[in-house]
């Protein structure tokens, strides 16, 4: 299997910042998403930085916890997205690289800034405009 321009390009980002303290969000408000494709990116920062902070979220960050080789996504049905809070928790635990997994469709305050990288990873065709960071679609 020939790998994906994406993929190469997430692989050489993250090998970039091993010396960065990083988290992986998954925005869980809907099971209506490419899980399989979701729960490989898991897995390959899983490998490559076994100390990454893996936090699910909707409109509540539900867990943040390391990512084991048991680590499961719950996803939820109900659609409601915001990204406050666990931008705000970025903050708080002095993250500089942010990588969340979403198709962009969320809550967020137009006012708001971050003042770390983040990466929007969108599994979605349609890829809805960032208000800040950079944006790569995933499919």
């Amino acid at each position: 299997m020939v790998p994906l321009k994406w993929h190469k390009n997430l692989l050489k980002i993250v090998q970039d910042r091993q010396e960065k303290k990083m988290a992986l969000v998954v925005d869980t408000s809907t099971n209506e998403t490419k899980v399989e494709l979701i729960a490989n990116i898991v897995k390959l920062f899983r490998e490559l930085r076994p100390d990454v902070l893996f936090v699910q979220a909707d409109f509540k960050i539900r867990s943040a916890t390391p990512i084991t080789d048991n680590t499961e996504i719950k996803y939820f049905t109900h659609g409601k997205s915001s990204y406050t809070l666990v931008l705000e928790w970025a903050e708080e635990e002095q993250v500089e690289s942010l990588f969340y997994i979403t198709d962009l469709t969320g809550f967020l305050p137009d006012e708001m800034t971050v003042n770390y990288e983040v990466y929007w990873l969108v599994p979605t065709a349609f890829v809805p405009k960032a208000p800040f960071g950079k944006v790569m679609k995933i499919v």
